[in-house]
């Protein structure tokens, strides 16, 4: 918990209800121990889908397509939704919720892994949603860039890893290490990227928001 749970339980209770079939997959989720995006995280995508309306939107890893669901209900715009998805256990269940929501025409679910499924796509995107495996976000980064739109947003979840991303690497469990590493590495790079304005936000597990300026040089 990066935020005190009392306060993240008050800004919970003020952000209210999401649709019923919503409310029912989150709960699905949480009695499968599926991890989803957090309340606190959903509040910031309706604002920042709000803001940018964005007609395009890819997002990197849909588990049961909640949040891909989520982005469909609440986008100003409607817009068409690409996600990739690689746990071959998941693919069902998200297409099932797809048409259960009867966005299966809206939601393009693109089966395999990321990091070949990026190179074979064209863009450009106006919104891209990072959620998938924490310490593979620094190596898609540079397809990422390439599909991301001049002014286009990238928000990158789950990027303070409950308050250990501030810690040596040596107060990490060894097997966190690795993950702990490219993540400080992700977020180096979004910070200092000369394409990219970027803000890290103690939201949920933590989520950067990043604006895309002109092409510009990699990382």
């Amino acid at each position: 918990m990066i935020v005190e749970e009392r306060f993240v339980t008050y800004i919970n209770l003020l952000s209210g209800e999401n649709t019923p079939l919503l409310e029912e997959i989150e709960k699905e989720a949480h009695e499968s121990g599926i991890p989803i995006i957090r309340r606190e995280t959903q509040s910031l995508l309706k604002v920042l889908l709000a803001l940018r309306k964005p007609q395009r939107i890819l997002e990197v890893g849909t588990a049961i397509g909640f949040s891909a669901l989520f982005m469909a209900e609440y986008n100003p715009a409607g817009g068409h939704i690409t996600t990739i998805e690689n746990y071959e256990k998941r693919i069902p269940i998200a297409r099932d919720n797809f048409e259960r929501a009867g966005r299966a025409d809206q939601i393009i679910l693109l089966e395999g892994d990321a990091a070949d499924v990026l190179k074979e796509l064209s863009g450009p995107y106006d919104m891209i949603f990072m959620d998938a495996a924490k310490g593979q976000y620094i190596h898609f980064l540079e397809d990422v860039m390439r599909l991301l739109a001049p002014e286009g947003l990238l928000v990158s979840d789950n990027v303070l890893q409950d308050g250990d991303i501030i810690e040596s690497r040596f107060a990490v469990t060894r097997r966190n290490r690795t993950i702990h590493k490219r993540m400080r590495e992700y977020l180096y790079c979004l910070t200092h990227h000369p394409r990219l304005t970027t803000s890290v936000l103690t939201v949920g597990d933590g989520v950067a928001v990043s604006v895309a300026g002109p092409d510009g040089a990699d990382c």
